[in-house]
């Protein structure tokens, strides 16, 4: 795969999700709600209810909370019909970004992400004209700090999924398909070290990078989306500095 994800951009979007955490469980709880509603109560059988139950682990979302969306989802209690809708567009700079929603009210959403890109220099684009820039892919990260034994490391991601392991200065991403993260994350497990970074996202092929004077106005972009309560997922391919 061409191309390659910075660490940079990821602690800068940990950053910003340990910040808006109570957010997050909202959107996570939606999710999982989602989920189970489409796919079952049982985790084992359900591998997007996995996936979003991993999510939700990620962020130390409380069992508790976790749960009561399960049951919601599965005919415990009433449940809003959300609707999944993908957004595509361009920011400042041309930065190619992707928007993932969950939403029960379609005409609000589109509305509201049309808003977010006109309103910060960006515009929206028709389905499919960024998204082929990206990869859907897993992702494990590891600050370097937290490894003694990279040879370990290695071959136990190769030999569990992974198809690449990179060196991204401060940190080793590995990277692996979709339908293997769950058992690259178990098996990696075993080494009892807390990965920085675990969950299914999009990756993409190159990034473009951000002049210092149109930074601010796309991190706001990207802000307005992320706080919208109906966006589950906001994708970008730029690259900030460190």
């Amino acid at each position: 795969m061409a191309g390659h994800s910075k660490w940079a951009n990821i602690k800068h979007r940990k950053a910003s999700q340990d910040a808006k955490r109570g957010k997050i469980f909202t959107k996570i709880a939606v999710e999982i709600t989602v989920a189970a509603k489409i796919g079952g109560p049982d985790a084992d059988g359900n591998p997007r209810l996995r996936a979003a139950i991993i999510k939700g682990r990620s962020v130390s979302m409380p069992k508790d909370n976790i749960e009561r969306a399960i049951l919601k989802g599965s005919g415990g209690g009433e449940s809003a019909d959300y609707t999944e809708r993908t957004y595509e567009g361009y920011g400042v700079g041309g930065v190619a970004v992707v928007v993932e929603c969950l939403t029960d009210n379609v005409n609000r959403i589109v509305a509201d992400v049309r808003h977010a890109f006109s309103r910060h220099g960006g515009s929206m684009g028709t389905d499919g004209s960024v998204s082929w820039q990206f990869h859907q892919k897993g992702q494990i990260v590891y600050e370097k700090s937290k490894i003694t034994n990279f040879d370990k490391l290695f071959e136990l991601a190769l030999e569990n999924g992974a198809e690449d392991v990179q060196d991204e200065g401060e940190a080793y991403e590995i990277i692996c398909e979709p339908q293997d993260f769950m058992r690259l994350k178990e098996s990696l497990e075993s080494l009892n070290i807390e990965a920085d970074v675990e969950e299914l996202t999009r990756i993409p092929e190159n990034y473009t990078e951000v002049a210092a004077d149109k930074s601010e106005t796309l991190q706001k972009m990207i802000d307005v989306l992320e706080d919208n309560d109906d966006v589950q997922a906001v994708y970008h391919n730029a690259e900030f500095s460190a």
